[in-house]
């Protein structure tokens, strides 16, 4: 059998590999899917990689599976790990996270002001693919980053710095990098002006980085050699999925239900009443990542948030049912669990992403302000992952998405239409659209049921 193209996404704990037909065509077709344990623990993932592809072969009922390219998203060796240091926390250094964030990394490390010897030796135990170094606007206050800049390339930790901070000190920063052998990725500021965050340059720059230099997982170069599209982050695939949906639904969040995270991706401006409140930007692309939000890896943390006398008044089972849980839920109890804990990292990331109304006291009297990320212009909610893809019960547990505003949250309306990723594909299609953003549109909105 021949089909177009196969997207691998390795994943931390599972390898999944969709196949495609007639790309080219006005008319793609996703064929099927096959996954398989990630074996990077075993010294390969080429094994799990593998096991994935005779999965979809035993799927597609074919003893033999030939491809055109080979396309693929990763998170396995941890992820892009990364640490991001600037000036200000509210300002530049929210401004690098977020672009950190949107790339699909996960962040370690946070600092504002000057490294100290603490922050240089963290940085050490985390050893992160790549470091970030921002701080400063365009022609402002030019010390701290360089200084930060300078105390990293003097360690020689032979890690990836990219420097998005202040231009004026671009010239000393190539010749510290020279003078110390640091490989260097300069790229505009992500905070050039006050009130304005500039995040896509360091984006792009951050997924290039992680592509040529981070995959360092067992069996990655291997992988590297099999496939024709550029490798990103796989919370960076679905970012680029949700932007592509977004320019023709219309505004959106996506929500992505893990074993060991909650990711939530939201794509608007908000509303224009809003902007007028807000007391700093906030980037139009927006990811936050939950690590304690988890529904098998991290179950604890989420039982524990919701209490285990709460949840034993619904399942009197319950402490059962986190000791005997899976990876993947079998029986329809099991579900019915799973699909408790699942509501409560949705509703828990939601309230983590997005803002809210402020109301300040002042001499002028009562002053309403908003702070964070606006979602109330939103018209799609969208559940991608296993959980909110495969449970029975994951439209209701999405629509409760809609009805938690109590007049301050910055939530999407009622109104908003959830949307599902039947095919478990958005992550895969965001890493085709790099290079077939028709086709990978097509699929997206039949993957979902929208024309």
């Amino acid at each position: 059998m021949k089909t177009s193209v196969l997207v691998a996404e390795i994943g931390s704990t599972t390898t999944v590999v969709n196949a495609f037909d007639n790309i080219m065509s006005p008319c793609p077709k996703f064929l099927g899917q096959g996954q398989a344990p990630t074996s990077v623990l075993n010294g390969d993932v080429t094994i799990g990689l593998k096991g994935a592809v005779d999965d979809l072969k035993r799927n597609l009922g074919t003893a033999e599976l030939e491809w055109d390219e080979f396309l693929a998203t990763s998170s396995a060796a941890g992820g892009l790990r990364m640490t991001v240091h600037g000036l200000v926390y509210d300002m530049t250094v929210r401004a690098a996270k977020e672009a950190a964030l949107g790339a699909g990394a996960i962040i370690k490390h946070v600092t504002a002001g000057k490294l100290r010897r603490t922050d240089l030796k963290r940085l050490e135990d985390i050893r992160p693919n790549i470091i970030l170094v921002a701080g400063g606007v365009d022609y402002g206050e030019r010390d701290t980053a360089l200084h930060n800049f300078e105390m990293i390339a003097s360690m020689g930790l032979g890690i990836p710095v990219i420097y998005a901070g202040n231009i004026e000190n671009q010239e000393e920063v190539r010749l510290i990098a020279e003078e110390t052998n640091t490989r260097l990725y300069i790229v505009e500021n992500v905070y050039p002006k006050v009130d304005m965050l500039n995040v896509e340059p360091a984006r792009k720059v951050i997924q290039e980085v992680f592509e040529e230099h981070i995959i360092h997982a067992p069996g990655m170069s291997t992988v590297r050699d099999m496939v024709k599209g550029p490798i990103i982050p796989t919370p960076g695939a679905v970012m680029e999925a949700a932007r592509l949906l977004k320019e023709h639904l219309g505004d959106l969040v996506v929500f992505d239900v893990g074993g060991a995270t909650t990711d939530v991706h939201s794509v608007t401006e908000g509303s224009e009443e809003i902007s007028l409140m807000l007391i700093s930007p906030e980037p139009a692309a927006k990811r936050t990542v939950e690590g304690d939000l988890g529904v098998y890896v991290n179950i604890a943390h989420i039982v524990e948030k919701i209490g285990m006398d709460e949840l034993k008044k619904e399942f009197l089972d319950a402490e059962e049912l986190v000791r005997n849980a899976k990876p993947i839920p079998e029986t329809d109890r099991e579900k019915a669990f799973v699909e408790r804990l699942v509501k409560e990292a949705v509703l828990t990331s939601l309230e983590r992403h997005a803002g809210k109304l402020r109301f300040l006291y002042g001499p002028t009297g009562k002053k309403t302000v908003a702070e964070g990320k606006d979602l109330t212009n939103v018209k799609y909610v969208i559940g991608t992952g296993g959980a909110l893809t495969r449970l029975p019960g994951r439209i209701d547990i999405l629509k409760s998405v809609g009805l938690q505003g109590k007049g301050t949250e910055l939530y999407p309306g009622k109104e908003a239409k959830v949307l599902i990723d039947n095919h478990y594909i958005m992550a895969s299609l965001g890493v085709l659209s790099k290079r077939f953003p028709e086709a990978a549109l097509a699929l997206m909105k039949e993957s979902m049921g929208v024309n």
